[in-house]
């Protein structure tokens, strides 16, 4: 009878391996789908405006205790309990702010009772945001999350009410007032989120910082021939044979005038902020590359003062090619730091690279131990 009724429903029974699970297909694991720059856009977000309110307190009972034997009993209303907040906690793996609601309301305080039966306080609600953020409030910083489990109270949540009980006296033995539940603390935030990474990978557009970076770690920003192609930025990490891990981000390209905001130039200088040390990328292959040198330091500095000062090297990319090979020495010589030639789409003198990266990592390090500061973990 079932039978029948399942072939005229169209129903087929799954089929189950009755083999061993060393007999079993072995079945490859999928990997990760690679997203083009465009659709990376929709995900990575580096700010969010944000209504946050806290719950509102519950309100306080009016009630009499009444009993056998006891038919004056006084008032026995309880007091509310205290709305919840919302507070922002930083989570290591929260790389950006796209699943941040616009509103965010805490959990109301829970009503007094009778018999002195206190209300419950409110839950606490807790937004995730990325390492680095920046919360602002009417254009000032009011909190700078940079370390993994840091909270934040965005909104606090309202008192709770009295119960009548509390408006108990000498002078008066039968209050009836019971006070309401006090609203929650409500405030409009800006978040902001600046990459935290160790090195900034900085340059104009096509000078080939993405495909540096994904040569020397296993970060995939998109890579093509035209400007422009990163329009958010990647942080890869290069791992050491000790165990040390270097964050590396690509910052998208900057322009002349990028301090005067063209070309989303302050949206993309912000992420510059919080590196420790600067990779100056230059195309080898342009004539007179000094010169992106000095417009890169101009625009850093003028943006920030002391920016461009930081500890830094220049990277003379596409050695390949020979007209780069021609304007190496004549980069040297116009350019006081250290130039490292290399090819990030051939591999050429990556290990230079590696090697000056983590002498500056350790300069860094030795740095923030002398200063007894805590150290920015990968």
């Amino acid at each position: 009878m079932l039978g029948a009724w399942a072939r005229l429903r169209g129903w087929r029974p799954r089929a189950f391996s009755t083999g061993c699970a060393r007999c079993a297909k072995a079945r490859s694991l999928r990997r990760k789908r690679e997203m083009s720059e465009k659709q990376l856009t929709r995900y990575f977000v580096d700010h969010r405006r944000v209504c946050v309110v806290g719950g509102q307190g519950g309100g306080g009972a009016n009630s009499f205790l009444s009993e056998p034997r006891k038919e004056f009993g006084g008032p026995d209303g309880g007091n509310g309990g205290d709305g919840g907040p919302v507070i922002l906690k930083v989570d290591r793996q929260v790389k950006s702010l796209s699943s941040i609601l616009p509103f965010y309301r805490g959990v109301n305080g829970v009503k007094g009772g009778k018999r002195n039966c206190f209300g419950a306080n409110g839950g606490q609600i807790y937004i995730k945001v990325p390492i680095g953020t920046l919360v602002k409030e009417d254009g000032t910083v009011v909190a700078d999350l940079a370390k993994h489990g840091e909270e934040y109270v965005a909104a606090y949540g309202g008192s709770g009410g009295k119960g009548n009980q509390f408006f108990l006296s000498n002078e008066n033995r039968a209050p009836t007032t019971a006070t309401p539940g006090e609203p929650g603390q409500q405030r409009v935030l800006h978040l902001e989120l600046r990459t935290m990474a160790h090195a900034g990978l900085v340059g104009f557009p096509n000078a080939g910082k993405s495909s540096l970076l994904r040569a020397i770690s296993n970060a995939r920003p998109a890579v093509a021939s035209y400007p422009f192609t990163t329009l958010n930025p990647h942080v890869g990490i290069v791992h050491y044979q000790d165990y040390e891990q270097v964050a590396v981000a690509d910052i998208p390209g900057i322009i002349r005038g990028a301090h005067q905001n063209k070309g989303l130039g302050l949206t993309f200088l912000k992420h510059i902020e919080r590196c420790r040390f600067l990779l100056f990328v230059v195309d080898l292959s342009v004539q007179e590359p000094w010169i992106q040198v000095q417009d890169l330091k101009y625009e850093l500095e003028r943006y920030q003062e002391g920016l461009s000062k930081r500890p830094h090297v220049v990277i003379g990319n596409k050695i390949d090619l020979s007209q780069s090979r021609a304007n190496l020495p004549l980069l040297k010589e116009q350019v006081e730091q250290r130039v490292i030639p290399l090819s990030a789409l051939t591999g050429d003198n990556l290990e230079e690279l590696f090697l000056h990266l983590r002498e500056l990592y350790d300069s860094y390090v030795k740095t923030e131990k002398s200063c007894r500061q805590n150290l920015m973990k990968w």
